[in-house]
Parts: C-alpha cells; structure tokens; sequence
C-alpha cells in the first residue's frame, strides 16, 4: 500500500487523553475510563481530519530498554517506579491510568487497528522502522518532540503534535522546524543530543543550550563536523565552546545511539490497513458495554464506516 500512513505514539496519546479528560467519565462500576474514551475520541478526529488509509498503534514493549541503559544510565531513571532484575523496569504510572492500558489494548485489537510493540525497543523505533519502510507518505501523531528528527518533506514525512487535545494540531514539516529551532529533521537529533533533555534524563553537552546547538549545527553541518572543530585550531568556536566540547567526547560517543530512533526493529507481519468494520464485533460489544465506552466507541465505528 502506498495510501498515507498514520503511525501513533500511543503511550504519549493516552497520557494526554487520560490528563485532558476528567477522571469522572468512568465505567458502569465505577472504574475511570477516561484514556480510554479520549484515546478512542482522539483516533475519530485523526481519521475525520487527516483521512489515512493506513494506521498503527505503536507501543512501547520496553520504555526504558537496556541497551540505551547501559550506554547512558541516567536515560529515564527518574521515572522507574520499580527495577525488576531480567525483565523491563516499571514505569512510574498514575494509578487509575495503569488498568486501563490493557482495556485500550483489548479495543484496538477488537477494532481490528493495528497495535504493534516489539521487545526491546519502544514506540518510537516502532514508529521509526515503519517510517523507514513506507512508501507513501506518513504522518506520525506524538507529543514527543523527540520524532521531529523523523520529518523528511522530500518523503512526505511531517508529525502531527498535539498542541490542545487532537484538535489543534502542530503539523510540522521542514520549514516549522527551521523557524522554531533552525535544523531540519536529520539535524533535530544532533540538537537534542547537545542541548539535552532532563525530561529523558539525557545530560547534554555543559553549557551547550539550544540556541547554541542551532549555531553551532548551522555552522559546521553535523554533530561530526562541529566534533571535528574542537580538533581544528581555526575552526569558530569560542574557548569556552571549545573546552566543554571536548570534556563532552564520552558522552558524544554513546549518545546518537540512544537519542536517534533506531530504523531496523524486527516488526511482525500486521495489516496496517484502517478497517470499515470491527474485526471481532462481539468482543467489541462485550468491551464496550463492560467498560461504557458509549459515544466515544460509536462516532469511531460510524467515522471508520464511512471511509471510502
């Protein structure tokens, strides 16, 4: 298929849906619903607005994967909740969020949406090995400004960011990303990478804000390039700059490996294209009349008939 392809990060989806949604929209015995009706709300503007013909939810099958653990330690520690000895650590969840992930789940799958998670890896290479394959054009739905480095408008490649629920979108292609930080998508993640990002426990160079990134990323093309200034005594940079850098080699080494999002996950053989109709209506039934998903399930179902 070569339709659009809609990819969503769904953990930061369902996040938003479940902080944006009060906690008084509950099921039939009382249990908050509220991720789950926004992130199906959230699904039915995404298809009215942007019409894909192909969608995946893309989950992350290990938040934190070790393999970016062990090249920098501090990479999200400040959000496990629970360290398991062989298996992924656990993630600090707001407790009426955590039960309803496996509900969301049971939905997509009834739907007959897409839902693909690989171990060890999280949603964003999910996201960045489909993108890597696509042959049409992709729009990648996230809160996660980290996929910025994904845009590509030669490929049609744009993200989609929720600014206030999914009805105010950012679409951001080449040219926001030139305005608002002065790298296209390839440089976002050397930016990211020098500018760092407590958010993902990521150190950053000392010293090395984003303006600065930008600056220096304008100047000598790549994280390479500017790397390879510390080393050429004419090159511009400042003592400072220059100093810094260099204390930064250790980090700069490991660091493209954690912040860019890998593109050779092993994806399973899944139908990405949107369905007309459920895949398994009586477990959708069942679903929906346990967990009252009422309107927000109905407008979905009568938004994804209706395609042509």
């Amino acid at each position: 298929m070569t339709g659009r392809l809609m990819l969503l990060d769904t953990a930061s989806l369902y996040f938003r849906a479940y902080f944006g949604v009060p906690d008084s929209v509950r099921a039939p015995d009382g249990t908050p619903v509220n991720a789950v009706r926004g992130l199906l709300d959230f699904i039915d503007r995404l298809v009215k607005d942007h019409r894909p013909e192909q969608l995946v939810a893309c989950m992350d099958a290990d938040w934190r994967p070790q393999w970016r653990v062990d090249l920098i330690p501090t990479y999200k520690a400040h959000r496990v909740a629970e360290e398991h000895e062989g298996a992924p650590d656990e993630e600090e969840v707001p407790d009426t969020l955590s039960p309803q992930v496996p509900v969301i789940e049971a939905v997509l799958d009834a739907l007959g949406i897409a839902r693909v998670g690989v171990e060890p890896y999280e949603a964003d290479d999910v996201i960045g090995t489909f993108t890597a394959h696509a042959k049409g054009p992709v729009d990648i739905v996230t809160g996660d400004r980290d996929l910025y480095q994904l845009v590509d408008d030669a490929r049609g490649i744009r993200v989609l960011y929720p600014l206030k629920g999914v009805g105010t979108l950012q679409l951001t292609d080449e040219a926001v990303l030139r305005e608002k930080y002065g790298v296209d998508g390839r440089g976002y993640a050397d930016l990211a990478l020098l500018r760092g990002d407590p958010s993902d426990g990521l150190p950053g160079v000392a010293g090395i804000g984003e303006k600065t990134a930008a600056k220096l990323l304008a100047e000598f093309g790549d994280l390479a390039g500017i790397m390879a200034a510390v080393d050429d005594p004419t090159a511009k940079l400042t003592p400072s700059q220059r100093k810094r850098l260099d204390e930064s080699r250790p980090y700069v080494a490991v660091a493209p490996k954690v912040v860019r999002v890998a593109d050779d996950v092993p994806l399973p053989d899944v139908d990405t294209a949107l369905p007309h109709t459920p895949r398994d209506a009586a477990a959708l039934e069942e679903l929906a009349g346990r967990w009252g998903l009422g309107g927000s399930l109905q407008r979905l179902l009568t938004t994804l008939a209706a395609r042509p």
